[in-house]
């Protein structure tokens, strides 16, 4: 799935009313990354961790450079260095790393689980943001939502017994997930601190970089895939395909119109869809103890951002960045 939306790279802030095709727009893109992990679940009875990561990278990454071909959009520079710079670490931090510790992850844990753990994204970010982003000041009411959200992000790490694995190995695996919304977050401040650059150019050049360094990675620890199911090749293609360059097109011109604080709704809604999804078609289930963290996380999360919230939902148009 693509990094649940936080920061937008140097777009245009200007704002109007969402109007009801962008609510549209962004329901259907928090369906469809809150849905991607249970696909994840189903791609890896045929892939191993690594090798699942890579893969869906690649596609996403050949689907993004066609269709920046297509509108004919360039791949940044090489001779910017410093911008290339922020490409790499935004293909780490962003798609690599985060797309390995998920698939990892969720051998181990309901892909429900790991659909939570991305609702702590916002948290992560606050305390990020206020140390490396020039002019992000944190208020008294940033500081409760963040304790609220933290509270419930170590609750959710700390919740046993989730019916995958026993023991250490659980422990662990939740801890992958939870590291990477993490990552996720860490992401989303170099995509704000990239000099100006066009974004479909960006999340390309990222996308195959991230490739480039983990394809080689999973052909060692994991060798030559074998040729898989046909629903497990679905599972791939559509993890390339869907999250990625369908979901990315989407959210540029939700961008685009109605500004990126309105994006930021999406925080809300992945999870829920990740736990429906588990549920219906996985038969997940998940302990009380999860929810109640869930509740803690998009509490703290409500609380941060009650600015833009209230701006959307009184007025129809979110706050000027």
């Amino acid at each position: 799935m693509a990094v649940p939306f936080l920061f937008a790279p140097h777009e245009s802030t200007r704002m109007t009313s969402p109007g009801l095709i962008n609510w549209l727009r962004i329901a259907f893109i928090a369906l469809i990354w809150g849905g991607a992990f249970m696909v994840v679940r189903v791609a890896l009875r045929d892939f191993a961790p690594l090798s699942l990561a890579a893969g869906r990278i690649t596609i996403g990454a050949l689907s993004l450079y066609m269709l920046m071909r297509w509108r004919g959009v360039a791949l940044p520079s090489f001779a910017d260095a410093r911008l290339w710079r922020f490409v790499a670490l935004v293909g780490l931090l962003s798609s690599a790393i985060p797309f390995a510790l998920l698939s990892w992850g969720q051998q181990h844990v309901p892909s429900a689980f790991a659909g939570m753990t991305m609702a702590a994204l916002p948290i992560f970010v606050l305390p990020l943001a206020h140390f490396l982003v020039p002019d992000e000041r944190v208020y008294m009411r940033k500081i409760i939502g963040f304790s609220v959200g933290f509270l419930g992000a170590i609750l959710l790490i700390g919740t046993s017994g989730l019916g995958l694995a026993e023991g250490p190995l659980e422990a662990t695996a939740r801890f992958a997930c939870v590291a990477a919304a993490f990552c996720y977050a860490c992401g989303s401040i170099a995509t704000r601190q990239c000099p100006p650059v066009n974004e479909l150019a960006l999340s390309t050049a990222s996308l195959i970089v991230a490739a480039l360094i983990l394809v080689p990675i999973a052909l060692v620890v994991d060798g030559w895939p074998p040729m898989p199911s046909t629903t497990g090749l679905f599972a791939i293609l559509y993890l390339g395909l869907i999250p990625t360059a369908l979901a990315f097109i989407i959210k540029v011109a939700v961008i685009r119109s109605a500004g990126p604080s309105f994006m930021t709704l999406t925080n809300y809604q992945v999870p829920v869809w990740s736990v429906l999804f588990g549920s219906l078609f996985l038969g997940e289930t998940l302990p009380a103890t999860l929810f109640v963290a869930l509740a803690l996380i998009l509490l703290g999360v409500a609380i941060i951002q009650e600015g833009v919230l209230r701006s959307i939902f009184s007025h129809g148009q979110p706050p000027k960045a």
